[in-house]
């Protein structure tokens, strides 16, 4: 049983100076040590040295550099601006209040990477943290979490502001169980996410759900197929795949599709053995390319290969594979997998390609490949992802201000950027009245109510001044809007869901 130590806030004093301070020193010492981190997570999960480079020691870097420069700004107090002439004499401020007490239950794909920014936001904006682990990353984010507390020394962080639990499965369901938290931020699958919103729901804590995506790669037919497929590829073989926002299907228009697949045939068929995360994931990525050949799905390298075994006898290595002329009801296409697959559709025509993606209910960062970036403000909101990547897929998500949100089966709330440094907070709100202009109810005649009444309706009932006509937005759009195009599942589940 793991029991988190009880702390008085009241008692608690640490200044976001303070704080940034901290920030500052973790940043230096993960930068020092980034060599003991990269070959801690090449242990752990066999993480490329390179890849744990520039996936995830860089990131959170950029992260921490980020936060230090912005972070006073975004948390800072702000005055609301005027509330009309009904509130002549009330002026406002809107302050950032620290959740309390946060839980990271920590994910091992990224286990630098996303448990160091979840744990700077968090610490930044005033929370105390407590941090499980992740079972499959128990050296790398030791060593991360032995960092930041030698960077709490150095700054003055306060007894009990960090601490954690071990990296057992079992530690994670202790930690929700026997204490209770303000907040809880936890990355990893769907199944896992909604187990923990539901222990989480009887004492209504609130949490951030990062979740897996299933998410797709639009190749228009204006589209450069060598860039289109340098970007898939990169997307689909870094992490050996094991990326949430990584692209499960190539959705490609007729007019490229020949070129694209060409181009994609050539990196398959050289395309060597990556390292998953254990022989289980190696056994579920080649038992769905067998079923893949098995529906019509052609492999590009010409092959469906099983997993082959590691320097340790581990039998994880996966040769990426990617399936063209899928047919519609491919079961690969659906995109529940966690690996170096990808299915390659063929496409009539964008409306084609956006009913295909609309049958997807997990999606967290959507491609677009095309000579033309303009053409997507008519349909990113039919995307309904939080990222769209133009020309590019995985890397632009690295930008140490891009937030990273899901929702519905992906999840909720935000890490990352400024959205997800706020989402650590909540606003309070303070107002002050003149006391010589305070309104009082006691003071109301039917005169004064007649008046009120009259000057109201004068007021806001025309248009004001200054005010120019709204454009019909919909008189810009190329494709229907969402609501029109909504998902098989989310029909389904309208009808279930009462008024919020």
């Amino acid at each position: 049983m793991f029991r988190v130590p009880h702390h008085d806030p009241a008692s608690i004093s640490w200044p976001l100076g303070r704080r940034l301070n901290w920030v500052g020193a973790f940043r230096r010492l993960v930068a020092t040590r980034q060599d003991d981190l990269i070959e801690a997570m090449h242990t752990d999960i066999a993480k490329p040295r390179f890849e744990g480079l520039v996936g995830d020691v860089a990131p959170l870097l950029a992260a921490c550099a980020w936060i230090e420069k912005h972070g006073a700004r975004i948390l800072k107090p702000r005055r609301l601006p005027g509330g009309g002439v009904l509130s002549t004499a009330v002026r406002g401020i809107v302050t950032r209040a620290p959740l309390g007490r946060i839980a990271i239950i920590a994910t091992w794909n990224y286990p630098v990477q996303l448990l160091g920014i979840e744990l700077v936001q968090a610490i930044a904006a005033g929370n105390r943290v407590t941090v499980k682990p992740s079972e499959n990353a128990p050296h790398s984010q030791t060593l991360l979490l032995d960092l930041a507390l030698e960077a709490g020394r150095e700054s003055q962080m306060p007894d009990g502001w960090l601490t954690r639990t071990d990296a057992s499965r079992e530690a994670g369901a202790s930690l929700l169980r026997d204490n209770a938290f303000d907040h809880v931020v936890f990355t990893g699958s769907t199944n896992v996410g909604r187990a923990i919103a539901e222990t989480l729901a009887p004492r209504l804590t609130s949490s951030t759900l990062e979740l897996s995506g299933r998410d797709s790669a639009f190749v228009l037919s204006d589209a450069d197929a060598e860039l289109a497929a340098d970007a898939i590829w990169n997307g689909i073989t870094m992490n050996a795949g094991q990326t949430c926002m990584a692209p499960r299907r190539a959705l490609v228009e007729e007019r490229v599709y020949a070129e694209f697949v060409r181009r994609l045939m050539a990196r398959a068929g050289a395309a060597r053995p990556l390292p998953l995360v254990n022989e289980r994931a190696a056994g579920e990525i080649h038992a769905l390319a067998v079923q893949a050949h098995e529906q019509g799905c052609r492999s590009l390298s010409g092959v469906v290969e099983p997993p082959t075994a590691d320097a340790q006898g581990i039998r994880r290595l996966i040769r990426p594979m990617v399936f063209a002329d899928c047919p519609r009801n491919a079961t690969l296409i659906e995109g529940r997998h966690f690996g170096p697959l990808l299915a390659v559709v063929r496409v009539a025509n964008l409306e084609d390609a956006l009913a295909l993606h609309d049958s997807v209910d997990q999606v967290l960062a959507t491609s677009v490949f095309t000579k033309d970036p303009s053409r997507v403000d008519a349909f990113r909101e039919r995307l309904r992802s939080t990222i769209v990547t133009v020309n590019d897929c995985l890397t632009p998500t690295a930008h140490a201000s891009v937030g990273l949100s899901g929702h519905g089966a992906s999840g909720w709330g935000v890490t990352k950027g400024e959205e997800g440094l706020l989402a650590m907070t909540r606003p309070m709100y303070t107002t002050t009245t003149a006391p010589l202009l305070r309104f009082s109810m006691s003071s109301v005649t039917p005169a004064i109510e007649q008046g009120m009444a009259k000057f109201v309706r004068w007021w806001f009932g025309g248009k004001r001044p200054g005010q120019q006509p709204r454009r019909d937005a919909a008189s810009t759009v190329a494709v229907a809007p969402l609501s029109e195009h909504r998902p098989r599942h989310a029909e389904a589940a309208s009808s279930h869901t009462g008024n919020a």
